[in-house]
């Protein structure tokens, strides 16, 4: 009988471990992980050194690309009785506003089986439809022209407050056994809530606790390792004049961003300084960018302008020194209730989440690439870390998460850059009125 050495028994344990595992059910901790393998992003320091994360609002994967060509998407889906229904084409401005809850994401789900939409929602059948790609074109010329990443999935099912957390850090784990989930129970979301507000939690045995902790955080973000490493970072958001902090934003739950002097130099509002940020050549190597209310994409804001928005930042990039040097994410913070075919996968006692859509806009990436590569929030913040080597976060996905680094290719010269036809022009951004809406309230 051939001896097998040490090295060789090592693998075969690797590989007997990984063939058993399997992918867990929600609060059930016990059940193995199947995590993604993840690589390293290569030269990318040497080309990018901008990165601009553009943050919309509540939209799946199927309800914006449910027919885009090549694309994992679907235009039917299954409700609780077992009936497959076809998925009505409508405008992207609809009254309906569907429910982005945990709950919500536990009855959506159904196990795996996504099927129960139409009793996660109030709204019943109404979340299974998908949006006129004539109403979205900058998105659908977006994808066309630069990669489009059809399973990208939240970090978390659950709404906007938690999923604008896992973009600056990838997780809203407290501890190694509870992470907080939906929204704090006064507003705004952050450290100028009400006394008294607290914030639900899940713990990893899966109980939903509400009584979980004021909204003022302490755990590291995204912008700790930037500002080690003295790489320069900008966050953009509208106004809000109905709270006491003055914003609504990711960052007011962080309370030494809020209570810090970067509370005055990294926040910047409106969120269209940006337009001179770029124009006098003031860009950040990070920045997120928040839109106004009405910008925003979310269904119930009455208006067609969310990809126009988008258009016009990418084309003052573009337009730019900065186009050579910058990579452009375009993602949703959560699918919005809206209907979703794709189960996601079960990585731990937060989920993961429902696909929603990602863009990537770059002159080193293929033109017109669809990518199928399981991507999550954490793949965001790993690629920046990698791209700037940068280090891991404690508590964070971004040790499991696949990069999107992958998506780039650095042995192909930088493309030329052709404006995004658009609606609504740049001018009209500048000059907009501002809603005085809080970017979301679920």
């Amino acid at each position: 009988m051939r001896q097998i050495t040490g090295a060789a028994l090592v693998l075969l344990v690797v590989l007997a471990m990984t063939a058993c595992a399997g992918t867990s059910a929600p609060g059930n901790p016990e059940s193995p992980s199947i995590l993604p393998q993840v690589q390293s992003d290569g030269l990318s320091g040497n080309y990018i050194k901008h990165v601009v994360i553009m943050i919309q609002e509540n939209r799946s994967f199927d309800n914006l690309f449910a027919q885009f060509p090549g694309a994992d998407g679907a235009t039917s889906g299954k409700i609780h009785t077992g009936q497959t229904i076809a998925l009505q084409k409508v405008n992207l401005f609809s009254p309906k506003d569907g429910q982005n809850s945990y709950n919500a994401f536990i009855k959506d789900y159904d196990g795996g089986n996504m099927d129960g939409f139409d009793v996660g929602s109030q709204d019943g059948t109404n979340v299974y439809q998908y949006v006129d790609p004539t109403q979205i074109r900058p998105y659908w010329a977006l994808a066309k022209k630069y990669v489009l990443a059809d399973h990208m999935f939240q970090t978390q099912g659950s709404g906007s407050f938690t999923a604008h957390q896992d973009l600056i850090r990838g997780s809203t784990e407290i501890s190694s056994s509870e992470s907080l989930v939906d929204y704090p129970h006064g507003e705004p979301w952050g450290c100028d809530a009400p006394s008294g507000t607290v914030t639900p939690v899940i713990t990893s045995s899966g109980q939903y606790v509400t009584s979980g902790p004021f909204p003022c955080l302490n755990y590291d973000t995204l912008r700790d390792l930037l500002d080690a490493a003295h790489v320069s970072w900008r966050y953009y958001l509208p106004g809000f004049s109905i709270d006491v902090g003055g914003l609504w934003n990711a960052f007011d739950a962080i309370r030494a961003v809020r209570y810090g002097s970067e509370w005055s130099t990294n926040i910047a509002t409106p969120e269209t300084t940006i337009f001179k940020d770029i124009s006098n050549h003031r860009l950040r190597n990070v920045s997120w960018v928040i839109p106004d209310f009405a910008n925003s994409d979310h269904p119930a804001a009455g208006s067609d302008t969310g990809p126009s928005w988008v258009a016009q930042v990418v084309n003052a990039i573009g337009k730019s020194g900065y186009w050579k040097s910058t990579a452009i994410i375009v993602v949703w913070d959560d699918w919005g209730g809206w209907y979703d075919h794709v189960a996601p996968p079960q990585l731990d006692y937060q989920g993961l989440g429902f696909r929603v859509p990602m863009l990537l806009i770059s002159p080193y990436v293929r033109p017109g690439t669809i990518s199928h590569t399981q991507y999550e929030f954490g793949s965001i913040i790993r690629f920046v870390e990698n791209n700037w080597k940068l280090g891991r976060l404690k508590l964070s996905t971004d040790r499991r998460a696949q990069s999107i680094g992958d998506l780039f290719d650095f042995n192909r010269a930088p493309r030329r850059f052709h404006p995004i036809s658009a609606k609504y022009s740049r001018s009209f951004f500048e000059h907009q009125r501002p809603s005085n809406h809080p970017v979301d309230t679920n």
